[in-house]
């Protein structure tokens, strides 16, 4: 009964993870002059949640219920966005609205349009975001800024709701850092991509080792185990390296949704490795093929980000030591709780039945990737 327990509230606990991350709206403004294009990527079911779309209560969002909504949705979200040039306000109208669908499920397309006062093109912009800062303090919004050829790239939050960018060409060490930040947020907000590292790190401390001759057990064993945790963590960083840079720089394409069912996959394959060994002693082997599908996964982030063209490498070698970085310090913070309690009754009933619950949720993701349908409520 115990067990049960333990295993329901670890999947209550998982199951707002239902996605591949949690609110995110993609803004993406093209500076023309003194003229401003707008295109906004808002999830309809954040929309759902904020103002109701849902006419019927069904639970299914239909094209017809959408449109009977377009006003409110307009209002709602361009109250929530202020752009200004250096030279003053630019007013948003909206132009027409569209339906998208993204990784993680469908959008709805805002369209607007700016005229910005003066007689010259802006050097800088200012962005006031707040789209959702009253339900959700995770929610992030990811914009992307083309000006003159340039690519400028910025992440507001409720605690960064207002920013200024300058339209003039970054120099490269700005937009590495810019990037490294990127990379770091995405591995935080994955938790399909973390799941299944846990997954994999899980049984570290717990691997026999063999005695060196003037070593003790105790110095040994973490030996052993962060050298068993640096292999599994390099051949996964190697393999999603690889794959994300052919994904970003578009020379090798998924379709997302297959390759997102494919990392539900690896996770269930993962965690189950932890009950009925499925790949026994080959852990980072299975890290470095399972990290080849988790590459694009990464991509898809930076699909939606944009690499600027003029620091394309900057960039993207940024993007990788952020997801570097944050996968790194999720290592830091887990090996040495893990070794603490390596011993105890309840890193087992964690091995055993949080690998089980995490199976479980995977298990649930796969269903909902494949068939295109959600069973579980974010």
């Amino acid at each position: 009964m115990k067990r049960c327990l333990f295993i329901l509230l670890l999947c209550a606990w998982l199951a707002p993870a239902q996605a591949h991350k949690p609110s995110d709206s993609y803004l993406s403004l093209a500076v023309h002059d003194r003229q401003i294009e707008g295109q906004w990527d808002i999830a309809l079911r954040d929309l759902d949640f904020a103002i109701g779309l849902d006419g019927n209560g069904d639970g299914e969002l239909t094209w017809d219920e959408i449109r009977a909504r377009h006003a409110a949705i307009v209002a709602y979200a361009l109250q929530r966005l202020q752009v200004a040039s250096d030279q003053g306000v630019c007013p948003l109208k909206a132009v027409e609205q569209l339906i998208d669908s993204h990784t993680d499920g469908a959008y709805n397309v805002l369209r607007f349009r700016a005229d910005c006062p003066g007689g010259a093109a802006p050097a800088s912009v200012t962005i006031g975001y707040t789209l959702f800062a009253d339900l959700d303090p995770q929610h992030k919004g990811l914009v992307k800024i083309n000006s003159g050829g340039t690519t400028q790239t910025a992440i507001f939050d409720p605690d960064s709701p207002r920013q200024t960018i300058s339209l003039a060409a970054p120099d490269r060490l700005a937009q590495f850092g810019a990037y490294v930040k990127h990379g770091i947020w995405h591995i935080w907000i994955g938790y399909d991509h973390i799941l299944f590292l846990l997954s994999l790190l899980l049984p570290a401390v717990l691997l026999p080792a063999v005695l060196l001759p003037g070593l003790r057990e105790q110095q040994h064993g973490l030996k052993a185990a962060f050298v068993d945790v640096l292999k599994v963590v390099t051949a996964f960083t190697l393999a999603h390296s690889l794959t994300l840079s052919l994904a970003s720089l578009s020379l090798v394409s998924l379709p997302s949704r297959w390759v997102e069912s494919a990392i539900a996959a690896s996770v269930i394959l993962a965690a189950l490795n932890n009950l009925l060994p499925l790949f026994p002693g080959k852990r980072p082997v299975a890290a470095f093929a399972f990290g080849l599908i988790h590459g694009f996964g990464f991509a898809s982030v930076l699909r939606d980000l944009g690499l600027p063209q003029g620091s394309l490498l900057a960039s993207l070698l940024g993007f990788n030591v952020g997801v570097e970085i944050g996968q790194l310090a999720i290592v830091a913070a887990f090996l040495p709780v893990a070794w603490l309690l390596r011993k105890t009754w309840l890193y087992r009933q964690v091995l055993t039945l949080g690998s089980l619950a995490i199976a479980l949720v995977a298990c649930v993701w796969l269903v909902e990737r494949l068939a295109d349908i959600k069973l579980i409520s974010a």
